[in-house]
């Protein structure tokens, strides 16, 4: 179940992150509402009912007049949308990153006003089309009418509504809870531990695989170049378990993948040949990095914000410090839900697959590392850390992941030793440390 929910996730993605599906699906549904009231409108000009009296009412020459004049209109206010748009994207690339534009692209409200505004636009020009004369004087589309004068209050009302959620959605705090919510989205949607598929477990251990693979394991090299995005690991036991073979990927989803180059190493070797012919189907690659199943690619993106904002050029520390924040919220739910699967096993329990997922150690050691390191001498940024690595410390349940806490603190603070020259500064940060050791001290005894 898991598995399939990171898969219709995937799909999800890609289908959303894209400014073209959402206008297309418009279009379309304004084209089967026209042809709806227009078949109702051709009814009633043979008589066959009556329209409600709210419907508008005159002649076909004003008819033409008024829905020239919505269609011109609208494509006047879509080109300034786009233009919008594109400044946003514009702005979005500049002061976030690059990698930060799919945040934008994939924005619902975005997408829904583009698709608004030109269903409209469609709508108006089939309605003026219809327009025209006949056996008992000039067929006029009332209804149809109308209904493009609703569709246009709902465009003004959809368009002041799209003005605050731009001037909302550029603002960094917003940006940045906005990928704190995909991280912690992403921890609750990967949250699975080692298990089988079903029966009893059997066979060879996962180390001693590991060890089978490294001694007489054959290579399947990567079909292409790009960066993993998905694998569908069902589908990868399927295959392994047809072949009486053990799979093992050496890359996990995030990483970049050159062509030729190894991609999994399967046992027995003997079955190489036909799992590289199969494995085009069960891995996606792409030019950019995706969150359903790169956990880390969340934390990247936090902590290239937080980059960023330390760098000389832009010198904004208070942007560091609410990275800093998000990404303490983000590991703290990874120290209590996230449990990556590395043994994927058949329905008989045999392990079929073996994963390297990005484990805890991992998404820590991204999350402080290069803000640490860009943050030497800045003693606000290092007590931060300091104060999120206590706050982490107190959600999480395992010693050994306190222990990796600890380190990153250790490092903290011979980096203030090491380059905060004054004395007060450097009392204020050791202070922090103190505080995270008496929280270590305090979790080990309860322990």
């Amino acid at each position: 179940m898991r598995q399939a929910y990171l898969e219709s996730h995937w799909r999800r993605e890609v289908l959303r992150t894209n400014l073209w599906l959402v206008p297309v699906v418009e279009v379309v549904l304004a084209s089967g509402v026209f042809l709806g009231t227009c078949a109702v409108d051709r009814s009633a000009y043979r008589g066959l009912l009556v329209l409600p009296w709210w419907v508008i009412d005159g002649s076909a020459d004003a008819a033409r007049q008024v829905l020239a004049v919505i269609a011109g209109s609208l494509i006047t206010v879509v080109g300034v949308v786009f233009s919008v748009v594109i400044v946003t994207l514009t702005l979005a690339s500049t002061q976030f990153g690059p990698r930060m534009l799919r945040t934008f692209i994939r924005d619902r409200t975005t997408q829904l006003t583009l698709g608004t505004f030109v269903a409209t636009f469609v709508y108006a020009v089939l309605t003026l089309v219809a327009v025209s004369p006949g056996p008992q004087g000039d067929f006029v589309p009332h209804l149809s009418i109308t209904v493009c004068m609703v569709l246009v209050l709902a465009d003004l009302t959809l368009l002041i509504y799209f003005i605050h959620h731009t001037a909302t959605s550029i603002q960094l705090p917003h940006v940045i809870a906005g990928i704190a919510a995909e991280l912690s989205e992403a921890i609750e949607a990967g949250e699975a531990g080692p298990g089988k598929a079903g029966g009893a477990e059997r066979g060879p251990c996962a180390v001693e695989l590991h060890a089978r693979l490294d001694e007489s394991g054959g290579a399947v090299p990567a079909p292409g170049s790009g960066y993993l995005q998905f694998v569908r690991h069902r589908t990868l036991v399927r295959i392994a378990a047809g072949l009486d073979a053990v799979i093992r990927l050496d890359h996990c989803p995030g990483q970049f993948l050159l062509r030729g180059r190894r991609l999994a190493t399967v046992w027995p070797a003997s079955a190489a040949p036909e799992v590289a012919s199969s494995l085009a189907r069960v891995h996606i690659t792409g030019p950019s990095r995706t969150l359903a199943q790169d956990i880390a690619f969340a934390v990247d993106q936090l902590v290239e914000i937080a980059l960023r904002a330390l760098s000389p050029a832009v010198n904004d520390t208070f942007t560091a410090l609410t990275c800093i924040d998000w990404l303490g919220d983000g590991l703290c739910r990874a120290a209590a839900q996230w449990q990556p699967n590395p043994e994927h096993r058949d329905e008989a329990g045999y392990i079929r697959v073996l994963t390297t997922p990005v484990g805890y150690q991992q998404l820590v050691e991204r999350a402080f590392e290069k803000i640490r390191q860009a943050g030497r001498g800045m003693p606000a940024v290092l007590i931060r850390q300091l104060d999120a690595l206590a706050g982490i410390m107190t959600e999480t349940p395992a010693p050994g992941q306190r222990q990796v806490l600890l380190a990153q603190a250790q490092m903290i603070q011979r980096a203030s030793a090491e380059s905060v020259p004054e004395q007060a500064d450097h009392e204020q940060v050791h202070s922090r440390y103190l505080a995270v050791l008496e929280v270590h001290a305090r979790l080990a005894g309860a322990s």
